[in-house]
């Protein structure tokens, strides 16, 4: 009879804790559909007040530098909106209406952030910024560099069809030893876009950035003086230069090498490297919006002697190249 109680009694303690956490799951069910009513709400107003330009960014040196331009002026009523975990703002630099957002670090962040921000903004386009690695000689640390094109490096294929190789062999010590790492094919992307046919892919290397903006870039923003200095005890050596029409490549990692910094260069011709860019772009024209990107270069992607130069000189290089942005928008 003692058992049969005790089973009794488990069986309506298990019934309880279960209608506790069906309970607890409806009412975070509730609070997240509240929430997501109350953005959607909000965004239904902004939308009213667009068109807008998109602004996106990377990390928090990035978005501090934009911040202290001064140029970004909240809206008074909703200055952001949170989707998805981000705070997209709302708000004006100059007489633009702007939508900003800091994506994360890495392709899938920005391409997510990018997607977000044109299926629920009403955007006339995007400008993508931050710091980059340079790989060209000719180009120096504080440099501001707007590419015409981008590809994604690496891109790790299967033989077919791979249009060159990077033999890790060629790089062992001694010289011409056996490297177990073997090597990778570079290969064309998969582009889809709302111009192409339906469910069809087109196999292309460089993404274009939008022409009548590189060109606008050109006549306002080459020339412009940029910072030299981070502080009165650090500074270049020689006053940073702003230059358009190069070109650049991304990847999911962070290039510290000079060896594979001098491949990527002599084999694709590229002078900066970064681990965002050719998403905010490839997705910008998948979807038809124009997109320019303006980064600003922290290091030498490796060949430089001793410590990476982006922990002195990362945030000379995140402010120069906000400040190209304060200049494009105005042109714009």
């Amino acid at each position: 009879m003692a058992a049969k109680q005790v089973t009794e009694r488990g069986l309506v303690m298990i019934d309880l804790a279960s209608a506790l956490l069906c309970c607890l799951s409806l009412s975070a069910l509730l609070s997240s559909a509240e929430t997501l009513g109350s953005s959607l709400t909000i965004l239904k107003e902004v939308n009213l007040r667009g068109p807008y330009l998109g602004l996106i960014t990377v990390y928090p040196p990035e978005e501090d530098a934009f911040f202290g331009t001064g140029a970004f002026k909240p809206h008074q009523k909703h200055p952001y909106v949170d989707l998805s975990g981000r705070r997209f703002r709302v708000g004006k630099m100059g007489k633009k209406k702007v939508i900003y957002v800091r994506c994360g670090v890495g392709m899938v962040n920005a391409a997510a952030a990018t997607q977000q921000m044109l299926d629920m903004f009403d955007v006339i386009g995007v400008v993508h910024f931050g710091i980059a690695g340079s790989i060209n000689n000719s180009m120096s640390i504080g440099d501001v560099t707007i590419p015409k094109q981008f590809a994604q490096k690496p891109n790790a294929t299967i033989p077919v069809g791979d249009f060159t190789e990077l033999d890790f062999g060629a790089y062992s010590e001694p010289s011409g030893g056996y490297n177990e790492l073997g090597s990778i094919g570079y290969n064309t992307e998969q582009f889809f876009s709302k111009s192409g046919k339906p469910n069809t892919a087109q196999r292309k290397l460089w993404f274009h950035v939008s022409k009548n903006w590189l060109e606008l870039a050109h006549t306002h923003l080459e020339g412009m003086v940029l910072e030299q200095c981070v502080n009165s005890s650090s500074c270049l050596t020689q006053r940073p230069k702003l230059v358009v029409g190069l070109s650049g490549a991304t990847a999911d990692i962070f290039l510290d090498n000079a060896a594979y910094g001098e491949f990527l260069y002599k084999t694709f011709h590229v002078s900066s490297v970064d681990m965002e860019s050719v998403a905010v772009v490839m997705t910008s024209l998948s979807n038809g919006f124009p997109v320019i990107v303006i980064r600003g270069l922290s290091d030498q992607a490796g060949a430089q002697e001793g410590q990476n130069s982006i922990y002195s000189f990362g945030p000379l290089a995140a402010s120069n190249a906000a400040k190209a942005v304060v200049q494009f928008v105005k042109a714009l």
